[in-house]
Formats: C-alpha cells, structure tokens, sequence
C-alpha cells in the first residue's frame, strides 16, 4: 500500500520583515496561516489590553525566537 500525496508544503513560522511595524512577529503569524495582517495586529491588540503581562512576554518571546524570513 502506497501513500500518494497531492501536496506536500514545508511552512515554517518566520517574521515578515517587508510587511513589519513592529518586529514582523504578527505579519509572520498572518503569512503563515493566511490570515489578513490587519486582523492578526488587531487580535494581538485586544490580548494586549485583555492581558497585558502575558501577550507582552509572548511577544517579546515569539520575536526573539522566531527566524527573520529569507525573502526580504
């Protein structure tokens, strides 16, 4: 039994450093899951104003540990 596959795609989480404001963390999200920026950045807002402790380390974490994106 043979597995055909239609697609095979290699994705990895990088930050967009041409579509950035900040540091490309939440174009990078937006890139990698086909979501609108503009939707990404408001979403990331809202969890700043909700919990502002957490999103902040998230933050500050995704944007040191994430890759710059090979593409500039």
């Amino acid at each position: 039994m043979s597995h055909d596959r239609k697609y095979s795609i290699n994705k990895t989480l990088e930050k967009d450093l041409l579509h950035k404001k900040l540091s490309g963390v939440c174009a990078g999200i937006a890139k990698h899951y086909d979501f609108p920026r503009l939707v990404v950045r408001v979403a990331a807002i809202l969890a700043l104003l909700m919990f502002p402790v957490a999103t902040g380390v998230a933050y500050l974490v995704a944007s040191i540990l994430m890759p710059n994106s090979k593409y500039r």
